[in-house]
């Protein structure tokens, strides 16, 4: 049995599923963003910002990356944040990343859609012509927020729809379930998007039932709670259904007290179609590169482990047959 080295985890051509781009704003951009849309941020620097990320729970967590979203104002603006976070993918050896956008996160303070995509879109066209990563773009709706807002969200977005491909479900999960955004799903799915949503981090397996019976969801984010059911756990097998797991996420925010209680790699041998990802990483210590480590170093994961993680991560993406084809191919190799 060989443990991979961090270079191998590197080399092996890897996706990310599960990303929010607000998520990946750094302390020093955050600033550089604020000084240039004449914003005042309420810490004195970079440092002190730094240290402000060491959050104790999701909410504490939540209202910092709301604040740190005032930031964002421009087309400029969201360029700069996806580029940046593009550049840690490729450091990293991502080839194709799926990331999360909020737009009521912005639009609520006056930015339109169109703005956003704007300068994202043109990030990711960047990142596929300069740094050889592909991506598919998902408009997230905020579950705190009621379902008339995100409807609304939905029908602002239709006249850009060449800018993404899915929409998702993201945000507080207690107490806000996933029937309470049936309809709003039933019309992306209609419209012709494929669907993915948040359920079984705070939520109870229950969610991620919902999440499969009643928005028709091709991915769930997160999932690791459904080891409390046996039948779900038989369930995800049997239908192959990829969890987008995040494991400094998760015990940063004490989903698991220690990362040695992680279940990923008992799922993973289980046979469930687990991934790697990095969730928020500008707050929860680290992008993708860096969750594999943290798995490797804590859970002992095998060379066999981490190219499995890998292979699950290109055949759960919304890649098409023939571009999974050439990647899994690549990974042969790496492997």
């Amino acid at each position: 049995m060989s443990f991979p080295d961090t270079d191998f985890l590197r080399a092996l051509p890897k996706a990310e599923l599960h990303m929010h781009l607000e998520g990946s704003l750094e302390p020093e951009l955050m600033f550089a963003l604020a000084e240039r849309n004449g914003i005042t941020l309420p810490y004195a620097d970079v440092e002190a910002l730094r240290a402000a990320y060491e959050f104790g729970n999701l909410q504490d967590f939540l209202d910092l990356y709301y604040q740190g979203a005032d930031a964002l104002r421009t087309e400029q603006d969201f360029y700069d944040l996806t580029w940046a976070y593009l550049q840690r993918c490729a450091a990293d050896g991502v080839v194709h990343v799926e990331p999360f956008f909020d737009p009521q996160t912005h639009t609520v303070r006056g930015i339109p859609i169109a703005v956003q995509l704007a300068g994202i879109s043109r990030a990711l066209a960047d990142g596929q012509a300069e740094l050889g990563i592909s991506s598919r773009l998902i408009l997230s709706f905020l579950r705190h927020l009621s379902e008339d807002d995100a409807i609304a969200t939905l029908q602002e977005a239709l006249p850009l729809r060449e800018h993404f491909v899915a929409v998702g479900l993201d945000s507080s999960e207690q107490g806000n379930p996933p029937d309470k955004f049936e309809r709003v799903f039933a019309m992306a799915r209609e419209a012709g998007f494929a669907c993915v949503a948040h359920a079984g981090e705070e939520g109870p397996a229950d969610y991620i039932v919902q999440a499969l019976d009643l928005l028709k969801v091709m991915r769930i984010d997160h999932g690791v709670r459904c080891v409390e059911s046996p039948e779900l756990v038989q369930r995800l097998i049997s239908e192959q259904m990829p969890l987008t797991v995040c494991p400094l996420s998760n015990t940063r925010l004490k989903v698991f007290a220690d990362m040695r209680e992680h279940n990923i790699l008992q799922l993973l041998e289980q046979g469930v179609k687990v991934t790697i990802n990095s969730d928020d990483p500008a707050y929860f210590g680290g992008y993708l590169l860096a969750n594999f480590v943290a798995v490797r170093d804590a859970l002992k994961m095998t060379r066999e482990q981490a190219v499995a993680l890998a292979r699950n991560s290109i055949t759960a993406s919304l890649l098409t047959d023939g571009e999974q084809q050439q990647w899994l191919a690549k990974l042969a190799e790496a492997a």
